[in-house]
Parts: C-alpha cells; structure tokens; sequence
C-alpha cells in the first residue's frame, strides 16, 4: 500500500517510513524541511535497503504541491500527517504562526485529498489535548480541551476539523493518535532526534549534557506532589510509536469513521527517575540543577494504552532502558544530528 507520510522526514516521521517499508509498505515523503533533515530519508534507505524513498519538498499549506502530489503517485491509499510546528514554547509566542500552520494544513491536506477519492488519514496528536484536571490514567474518554499552550490548541482544533468530516461523509477513516513523550532512536543509531536548536523535550537535553555539548540539564521543580517531587510523564520509546502508525494503518482499512488511540506505554517516570536511568544504562554522568516550575506543567501525566491493546493489536514493546540505550547510542554516534 502506498501511504502519503507528510513531515515524514522528522523524528517520528522518519522512524515510521523505517516500519512501514518493513511491513510491505511504500512510504512517500512529503516536507518542507523546516525542522528536519532530508539526510533522515537516505538513512531509512540504508536501514531497510531500498533504493530510494520518493521525496517531494513542499509544504502542506500549499494545495499547489498537494496536486502535484496525488496527480504523481494517483495510488496512494492513506495519509500519515505528521506535518506541523511542535514546540510548545514557541507556540506561546508565535500563537499565530502556529495556528495559521497547524489548521490551514490540516484543512489543504484533507481538502486535495476529498478530490483524489484518498479518505484515510491518521493524524498525529498528542497528550497535550487532554485537559489539566483529568485523573490518571488517560483515557480515550478522559475529558479535553482546556489546553494549557496554542500548540496543543491547533491539535484540538485538527481533531475536531477530522471529526466532522468523518461524520460529514461516511466514507472516510479518521484515526487519531494521541502520543505520550517519544524518546529514544532506531537500534542502527542511524536515524534518532535531530531538535535544531533548544530541545523541547527531555531526552535530547539529556543525551546533549552527557555528551557535553550542554554544561547542565535543568529540571524544572522539585516540589510537585510525585515520589521525587520532579514531574512524572509517560514516555515510550520512538520505534513503538511508529508501530503504532502501522498498526492504524491496517486497522483503518476495515474501519471508516473516527477513532481515537493513546499511544503511550501506561507506566510514568519522572524526570530523575530518566535521569538515572540513563546514567545507569549508558555508564555516563548527566549533571543537573533544579530550576523553578514552568507554567503550565502538570505533576503526572500518563496513559491507558489499553484500547489500543484491545482494538489495534498494539503495545509497546521498549523499556526504559532500551530507550535510554537507544537514544545514546544516537547520540554518541551523531554529535551533531544529521550535521556533518
């Protein structure tokens, strides 16, 4: 099966091109290469031992390319959407570069393909759409909106905009994934997280202190109500995630309509307990200090993973140690990413 795979270039994109040619699939990559690296692409192609992955340089705002896009490879099947702006720090000062970015994607995206008779999509979302005062467990249920940062708004809008059209034409499969925290990289130490500039996330900013490319880590409170007072979250390690992506894949084929997964792993560490971790699994110091709280963090957040257990035939597969392993050996490997 053909799949349109757009930011499929990216961390996560990139490791489900890898999981999609490894389960008989052929991936086409859309990217405009603003985060991401098209060096990712020759290193899928070396771990699976393709020739080539097609490639077309765009952005997915521009109905142009789309046409461009279906007119070239008129078999494609389904679309992976990975294709947006993600920092959440940025998004609260650009709210309307990422507004602008997030939706009007999303909407060109679907409107091209409705033209093209492709009605599958699976669309990366995120935990971030969940509400502040849920209990954890999340589930599928669990209450959202209420978000904290415009970056998880755009998610809750993209959610609602493929909702209604699901309900609006039966025809069409919409599944959306709700992640958790990926870390982590391909085993190969080939292909792994490449953040241009600051990280956002906490294993890069890990990985980078051990290497030294950064003096400290900064963990950010102390104080919350967790067994070591450092916030708690729910990582799952990035090659799980991108089996997830085939997963619903194959599920969408016999299932039209809207549906909702976690992709998460159900247990939460917090962040010394990854600090540690990673020390332990790599043999290596990560120095770090105790910074103050940042506005809107939440003390614990996790997943239920066990509806996509039941109705994918998912679970992730990777410990805490196989991420920590995993992420510095991409790491150790690639001092600067896909940098030269």
């Amino acid at each position: 099966m053909k799949v349109l795979v757009t930011g499929g270039t990216g961390y996560i994109g990139s490791h489900t091109c890898v999981e999609l040619i490894e389960a008989g699939h052929e991936p086409i990559v859309l990217d405009n290469l603003c985060n991401s690296n098209p060096e990712s692409l020759h290193r899928v192609a070396q771990i699976t031992g393709c020739d080539t992955i097609p490639f077309i340089e765009g952005d997915v705002c521009d109905e142009n390319v789309l046409h461009e896009v279906f007119r070239k490879h008129p078999d494609i099947k389904c679309v992976i959407h990975f294709a947006g702006l993600k920092a959440v720090g940025e998004s609260v000062s650009m709210p309307l570069q990422y507004y602008r970015n997030n939706l009007l994607s999303t909407m060109s995206l679907c409107r091209v393909m409705q033209q093209y008779g492709v009605k599958k999509i699976i669309f990366s979302s995120s935990a971030t759409v969940y509400s502040g005062d849920n209990e954890m467990p999340l589930r599928e249920s669990s209450k959202t909106g209420n978000c904290t940062n415009p970056y998880g708004w755009t998610k809750y809008m993209c959610e609602q905009i493929l909702r209604d059209i699901a309900k609006a034409d039966p025809e069409w499969s919409v599944v959306l994934l709700r992640y958790f925290n990926p870390v982590g990289a391909h085993k190969s130490g080939l292909i792994g997280e490449h953040p241009n500039g600051i990280p956002n996330n906490l294993m890069p900013f890990i990985s980078q202190t051990a290497i030294g490319k950064r003096e400290k880590l900064s963990v950010f409170g102390n104080d919350y109500d967790t067994h070591d007072g450092t916030g708690v979250r729910d990582y799952i390690h990035v090659v799980d995630l991108a089996r997830g992506h085939v997963a619903a894949a194959n599920y969408m084929m016999d299932h039209p309509g809207e549906s909702v997964f976690n992709l998460g792993t159900g247990t939460g560490y917090s962040v010394l307990d990854m600090v540690t971790a990673f020390e332990q699994a790599n043999g290596v110091n990560v120095p770090y200090v105790i910074a103050p709280r940042r506005d809107g963090d939440l003390a614990t957040c996790y997943a239920d993973p066990a509806k996509s257990r039941q109705e994918l035939g998912w679970e992730a597969q990777f410990n805490q140690v196989d991420m920590c392993r995993d992420a510095w050996n991409w790491q150790s490997k690639n001092p600067n990413g896909y940098d030269a």
